[in-house]
């Protein structure tokens, strides 16, 4: 199974509902506090390419994007095979 990572802040709806995601299927992953870690945010911007929203996941060391490129993968039935590959 490859690591999933995410990064994230506290007060994001959208991060929340990134992890439930996850965790619902079963999914253990690395979570990025970039509120709490400030220093590990221009780690996120340079590896998603830009990306400066959170969350932004990895699966392994695809840039799969937000929460709504993770639920797009789930609905398409491409998520449990992203991250088993």
């Amino acid at each position: 199974m490859k690591s999933v990572e995410i990064y994230t802040s506290p007060m994001c709806g959208f991060c929340h509902a990134a992890k439930r995601l996850l965790k619902d299927k079963g999914i253990s992953f690395s979570e990025i506090n970039v509120w709490s870690n400030p220093s590990r945010k221009p780690e996120m911007i340079q590896r998603a390419n830009g990306g400066r929203t959170v969350p932004q996941i990895f699966v392994g060391d695809t840039h799969v994007g937000g929460c709504d490129d993770l639920y797009a993968l789930e609905r398409a039935g491409k998520l449990d095979a992203l991250v088993a590959a």
